[in-house]
């Protein structure tokens, strides 16, 4: 009689541990939070030989945890970088930024005369209304997908 309590105990254990196990193999992953990429729009060039333009928008992080932008890329052009323009001596200067902090639950906003993108080396003429997809590679490996619309002007 003890051995059949035991052998009946050892088996309740045994299913109570598959079933827990069993649970966890089949329960949603985790949904991670990431920052995204809103309001995306690049500045028509003046003429359309430039070997230049610039990029806009605004990083939502509705994230918890912060987050850093530490490069960028585009199927369209050759480079892209991260700049923002500051003021040395009373002129505008523009500076690669190596990272960007996007801090958690925090808006950063790429615009005209501060920080933005720099889209250089085009493989083909930008046109008005045109789409430009940019991918932004964050610190921690994960990427950020967004597209800009070609403007002559800000939204």
């Amino acid at each position: 009689m003890i051995v059949g309590m035991n052998t009946t105990r050892l088996l309740c254990v045994l299913i109570a541990v598959a079933g827990f196990a069993s649970a966890t193999v089949h329960a949603a992953p985790a949904k991670t939070c990431a920052p995204q990429f809103r309001d995306g729009w690049v500045r028509l060039p003046p003429a359309p030989s430039m070997p230049m333009a610039a990029g806009f928008g605004t990083f939502v992080n509705d994230c918890a945890q912060p987050a850093a932008v530490a490069a960028a890329s585009s199927q369209g052009f050759g480079e892209v970088s991260l700049h923002e323009s500051v003021q040395v001596d009373g002129m505008n200067r523009m500076r690669e930024v190596d990272k960007l902090a996007l801090p958690a639950n925090a808006k950063v906003t790429l615009a005209p005369g501060g920080l933005h993108l720099m889209l250089m080396q085009p493989k083909q003429a930008l046109v008005e209304g045109a789409s430009v997809p940019v991918t932004f590679k964050l610190e921690d490996g994960r990427s950020v997908e967004a597209t800009l619309q070609v403007r002559k002007a800000a939204p």
